[in-house]
């Protein structure tokens, strides 16, 4: 249980600070086409452009932040692995706070008291969730759920990407609500797939579930990207949290046998539910502007601008 617990903490660590990484890789792209007047950047719907998403991606910033959410999708499948789903997904999703508080250095955000206490709520509750965990259940399930995990990922991310494309700048929470299916998904994949232990290759690369872990894995990189590029980082990390925790911790309970300390089920249950509330509390309370004449971490104004606050997204909505 230590040992799950320490590496689930690693994996959000990697997770947090890559995602704060790549945004500032994404506004940087995102200023650099401004700065050119580019049409090619955007789509007719106003949301990025395969071709910005790309250029994003390439800046050194996005590509140290996806170095560690490698490394953080390492640890963070040997998490679910030995930690029930609803805790190693939630405290994963503990990013959330690693995020905000970075960002107050790195993009200049100055975080509010709602806020903070929202943060406060969700480390809260990540406490409720690790004091009430049992023992995880086993991965062993029938090779038709694996198909059916396949074909939800793609369903997800196919699906998912088609509509973020059309509802363009409008889209940002989705595509973080997305991303965060896409990578409980991969979670769960992670879970139940065959060929581990002990390793068996041909039962590894026959296993649909690994083709979801790919999937989903990709998939949900790139919506998170998107995301980042279009909206607050604060926000659609919230978004994520909420997708990959909700989904995979109720899966992991109805269908792979996880399941809480003797007498702590109500205390599971009411971390889990605060966790995803404080989540979404940081999402709607949003991230201020920056202070006039604030600099990013290349000495140039932060291109904040570049994606819209919180606010703006309530007001599309």
């Amino acid at each position: 249980m230590i040992i799950g617990l320490l590496t689930a903490v690693a994996a959000s660590a990697c997770y947090g600070t890559g995602s704060v990484l790549q945004a500032v890789g994404s506004r940087k792209s995102a200023r650099r086409e401004a700065a050119k007047a580019s049409s090619t950047g955007i789509t007719q719907h106003g949301g990025p452009s395969l071709s910005s998403t790309a250029k994003a991606a390439v800046t050194w910033e996005f590509m140290v932040g996806t170095v560690l959410d490698f490394i953080g999708f390492g640890l963070g499948a040997l998490a679910a692995r030995l930690l029930p789903l609803f805790l190693s997904q939630t405290v994963i999703s503990a990013n959330l706070v690693i995020t905000a508080v970075l960002s107050i250095k790195l993009l200049n955000i100055r975080l509010t008291r709602p806020e903070w206490a929202s943060i406060a709520v969700v480390c809260s509750a990540l406490v409720l969730l690790a004091t009430a965990a049992g023992h995880e259940g086993g991965g062993d399930t029938a090779v038709t759920t694996h198909w059916w995990l396949l074909v939800a990922s793609v369903v997800i991310i196919g699906g998912g990407t088609l509509i973020v494309r059309l509802l363009g700048g409008r889209a940002a929470i989705l595509a973080g609500l997305l991303s965060g299916l896409g990578f409980g998904a991969l979670g769960v994949g992670v879970r139940v797939l065959n060929g581990i232990d002990p390793f068996h290759l041909p039962s590894l690369l026959g296993d649909p579930a690994l083709y979801a872990i790919l999937v989903a894995g990709i998939g949900g990189m790139y919506l998170h990207t998107v995301a980042l590029q279009i909206g607050s980082v604060n926000g659609a990390t919230a978004a994520l949290v909420v997708g990959e925790t909700v989904v995979p911790g109720i899966l992991g309970v109805l269908w792979l046998g996880d399941s809480s300390r003797p007498g702590f089920a109500w205390v599971a249950v009411l971390g889990f539910v605060v966790a995803v509330a404080g989540a979404v509390a940081v999402a709607w309370f949003g991230e201020p502007e920056p202070e006039p004449g604030a600099t990013d971490i290349d000495g140039s104004t932060p291109e904040i601008a570049a994606a819209p606050s919180d606010s703006a997204h309530r007001a599309a909505a």
